[in-house]
């Protein structure tokens, strides 16, 4: 009479936990998982990989439905669905789900019932609650807000990117669509990105924002609840020299908006979401993981940003003789003060936002917060928040931003 082989011990240990795996001998799950960081009730299925100390897998959610997962260093919330592809360093707040084919790296975060649907790659992506992408969509290096609801959400169309690299081969390209300081309150209108379109970054679009379908969007749109129409294609090609950048105000002001949208975003993290995901181990890990990924989020940028500013050298030395003409003297003005004083901006960027900034405006709030009932849920407590409440807390973001975005001016001005 032939035995049949047991499942591997790891596969085993979860089975004792009440994970449910329907095809155990089919799961391949790494001896670094920790088995007590995978709820009981999980749903595992067939030809799912499962890897890494610090995966976190909450109550509710399921795994491969549709094709089978692979799960790096990720932690997932209550009744999250990865419903096919590949998950590397990557955190998915209660309710978030992706379809089948998705490639989601690290510097990911998705908050409350955000998602895609087939075939969508994200990289240092954010989704503040709700937003949700169709298929067949690339949108890394982003952070995207926006609605009130699940029935009220800000949506990127299917076929939709993100061009996240320029043909002067930089990527500080990080894109806004919405923004932190009132993206994390869910009042504000939702966004539009039709599909069969692009965003070229990087950009800022305001709240209420739609570009149609088959839309390339190459410039921001900072006046809310607008439709765009984008301006008819130059006819015929040009003379382009690789090397040679132009006005860079904006591109380096928009990196800064970014870097403090990140630090707004940690700030709103360890002052109020720690209160609000501290109920049990599961939320506490993505808690956690939502920091690391805004950490990452943030060195990438510094890193993106200090690359443009070395090439500024080459550029500034190099335009008459690639470009046919030498630069006007406020663009060269711009190119030296982000490439001479790079070490300075640089120093402050990772030193974070000044102590105290917006410190009256976090008090007031965070007094108002802490009379809040959280037991519902985050999403469900933010909604309760008075109106007066609501004001002190984007003033308090708001200024961690403008923190950032006021290096640009401080640097031309020789502010020390």
């Amino acid at each position: 009479m032939t035995r049949t082989a047991q499942p591997a011990q790891p596969v085993r240990k979860l089975l004792e936990r009440g994970v449910v795996i329907p095809s155990p001998h089919t799961v391949e799950i790494d001896e670094t998982v920790i088995p007590e960081r995978i709820a009981a009730g999980v749903r595992i299925h067939a030809g799912c990989r499962i890897m890494g100390a610090a995966t976190s897998i909450g109550p509710g959610s399921e795994i491969g439905r549709e094709a089978p997962v692979t799960i790096e260093e990720c932690q997932l919330g209550h009744r999250v669905e990865l419903k096919g592809g590949y998950f590397s360093g990557a955190t998915f707040l209660d309710g978030a789900n992706m379809g089948s084919g998705a490639h989601v790296r690290p510097g990911t975060l998705l908050e409350e019932e955000a998602g895609g649907a087939h075939a969508v790659g994200f990289k240092q992506t954010i989704f503040l609650p709700y937003v949700t992408a169709g298929s067949l969509i690339n949108f890394c290096d982003a952070l995207m807000a926006g609605g009130t609801s699940r029935k009220n959400h800000s949506e990127i169309g299917s076929s939709y990117i993100h061009f996240n690299f320029t043909p002067r081969q930089d990527k500080a390209t990080p894109s806004l669509v919405g923004d932190v300081a009132r993206g994390v309150f869910l009042d504000r209108a939702p966004i539009f990105l039709g599909g069969q379109g692009g965003l070229v970054g990087p950009a800022r679009i305001a709240y209420g924002s739609v570009i149609p379908a088959g839309t390339v969007w190459r410039g921001d749109i900072l006046e809310e609840g607008r439709i765009a129409a984008a301006p008819p294609a130059a006819a015929g090609a040009r003379a382009f020299a690789p090397g040679i950048y132009r006005a860079v105000r904006r591109v380096v002001v928009n990196n800064l908006l970014y870097i403090g949208s990140l630090w707004a975003l940690r700030a709103w993290y360890l002052h109020v979401r720690s209160r609000s995901m501290g109920a049990d181990p599961f939320r506490q890990a993505c808690h956690a993981g939502a920091l690391a990924r805004i950490g990452e989020g943030l060195q990438e940028r510094v890193k993106r940003l200090g690359e443009l500013a070395d090439k500024m050298t080459y550029s500034l030395g190099h335009a008459r003789a690639e470009a046919g003409a030498e630069l006007p003297a406020a663009i060269r003005g711009e190119q030296r003060a982000l490439a001479g004083r790079w070490p300075e901006m640089k120093a402050r960027l990772e030193q974070g936002p000044p102590e105290g900034e917006g410190v009256r405006h976090r008090d007031a709030f965070l007094e108002e917060w802490e009379g809040v009932d959280v037991s519902s849920g985050h999403c469900r407590a933010v909604g309760g928040l008075p109106p007066g409440a609501r004001a002190e807390g984007v003033a308090w973001l708001e200024a961690i931003v403008e923190g950032a975005g006021a290096l640009w001016s401080n640097i031309q001005n020789g502010d020390k």
